[in-house]
């Protein structure tokens, strides 16, 4: 049997075990544009991912038992397999998106079917070295004992250098698809240094290394969805205006619309939740210069609305510097006007002793929702950067025949505000309609039930009734630091 050095080998295991987490971190983010990130997202990635590497693994091992079998040369053309998939694997996830999503509406599935169209191969091939190099580790002349231990361990830390530079300076500098052709030149070289090992490079053998090569450069030059991809999310600015005179963009962060500006119409919001929270906030504040603080920046159509009308104490924390960039770039908004802080909204509250007449939240992004934006604890935080009138409004969305999320924030919220009410569009929703809500929650009641404001089109939005509000907050669940299920409760219907 052909042998290698020891430090060869574990320095080609761990190198092949970095580059697989790289995959997996990446099929997270290119997963974004069209399932979102959520709980329900990273299990679907991990779930598959291990899938791979235990098939691989398996499979791998059945090789080394083969007789005859040359195993650098079978570890080469796993690696070959590996690189040709990772390079395919963004064609892989636009080709299935439609499809599959179609065929599966219920989103677990559907994300599921998405991950293992796209990123079930690349792990596959990717978990068939280990058995091999660790059959050709332990037939030199270490110890058996150690070259297996220098294996497992090689396995380890490469994971771990992988995700660390996949978080902190692939995916940060080089953006998802020009990662994805990294990690394939990482494998097409070790695939060649593999058969180099083995009986040394030939006509069939280097014809593959090009094409996996070719491969890789072709999958960075091809275009994404993103029209910028920050270190948090994958950004669209896109153009929806019915005249081109009067231009209108809608930014798109991963998968879901954030905001829909227009530039002649600064005022005029786009969106259920946005119209909402901008009649609230008018309806609700103590003054006519009140001050705002807004938890999430999106498309910045609210604070460029509040400009608009003479505001002039505006807040938002934004934890994405790209989103505010993109929102200077395409959505006209003037940074001039509002004071924007690039830190999460949590920590930007904690860390600032600073009295608002509105808080504006913003977090419901479909089933994504950051849990710690949700709990009783950081209810209770706004209610400390309150004034004494000062009012919390918040938007969510939830299955029409279900309301667990709506009435579970109501139960939360009545813990700390003893106001707490309902908006939503008055009209009756039809069966397992997901519904745009906004919370509004103080110590006194808005002073009217209901308003038409232009969503563009003129809508008349009203409060739930009080009756129906205490069943919803009844059936709820109190949501804590602790305890806050919330991705469950606005996930895919029973």
């Amino acid at each position: 049997m052909p042998t290698a050095p020891l430090w060869l080998l574990v320095a080609l295991q761990a190198t092949v075990s970095a580059a697989s987490m790289v995959v997996e971190i990446v099929a997270g983010r290119m997963l974004a544009p069209y399932v979102g990130m959520s709980l329900y997202t990273w299990t679907s990635v991990i779930a598959v991912v291990l899938a791979g590497f235990s098939a691989g693994h398996w499979w791998g091992g059945r090789l080394a038992d083969r007789p005859g079998i040359n195993p650098m040369v079978a570890t080469a053309w796993a690696l070959v397999a590996a690189a040709v998939t990772t390079a395919l694997a963004g064609v892989a996830l636009r080709a299935s998106a439609e499809p599959v999503l179609s065929a599966f509406p219920q989103p677990v599935w559907g994300i599921t079917g998405l991950t293992l169209a796209a990123f079930f191969l690349p792990s596959l091939f990717a978990g068939i070295p280990a058995p091999l190099l660790t059959q050709v580790s332990l037939s030199g002349p270490s110890r058996q004992g150690q070259a297996l231990g220098a294996m497992f361990a090689s396995g380890a830390i490469g994971a771990i250098v992988g995700t660390l530079l996949a978080g902190f300076v692939f995916i940060s500098w080089l953006g998802s698809l020009w990662t994805l052709t990294t990690v394939t030149l990482v494998y097409t070289a070790g695939a060649a240094l593999c058969f180099v090992l083995g009986k040394g490079l030939r006509i069939v053998q280097g014809a593959s290394l090009v094409a996996s090569a070719a491969l890789a450069l072709s999958s960075g030059l091809s275009k994404g969805p993103c029209t910028l991809e920050s270190r948090y999310f994958c950004l669209q600015s896109v153009d929806v205006s019915a005249d081109t005179s009067h231009p209108t963009r809608a930014m798109v962060i991963d998968h879901l619309v954030h905001g829909i500006s227009a530039q002649d119409a600064p005022d005029v919001m786009f969106t259920d939740h946005a119209a909402m929270l901008d009649a609230l906030t008018r309806l609700r504040a103590p003054s006519a210069d009140p001050a705002t603080f807004h938890i999430g920046g999106g498309n910045y159509a609210l604070p460029r609305a509040f400009a608009h009308r003479g505001f002039t104490q505006t807040t938002v924390a934004e934890i994405d510097p790209a989103v505010t960039a993109l929102a200077q770039q395409d959505f006209w908004f003037d940074p001039t006007d509002v004071r924007v802080l690039h830190m999460d909204a949590r920590r930007a509250l904690l860390t600032e002793d600073q009295r608002y007449d509105v808080v504006i939240g913003d977090a419901f992004t479909d089933t994504a929702v950051p849990q710690h934006l949700v709990t009783a604890e950081f209810f209770a935080l706004i209610r400390d950067r309150l004034t004494p009138d000062g009012t919390y409004l918040m938007n969510v969305i939830d299955y029409s025949d279900r309301m667990q999320a709506v009435g579970s924030l109501v139960a939360t919220l009545r813990g700390v505000f003893p106001v707490v009410e309902v908006w939503a569009e008055a009209r009756r929703p039809a069966p397992g309609e997901r519904v745009v809500m906004v919370i509004a929650a103080g110590v006194s009641e808005t002073p009217t039930n209901s308003f038409s404001v232009p969503a563009p089109e003129q809508t008349t939005f009203a409060a739930l009734g009080p009756g129906f509000v205490d069943q919803l907050a009844a059936a709820g669940v109190y949501l804590t630091d602790d305890y806050a299920p919330i991705d469950r409760l606005v996930g895919p219907r029973d």
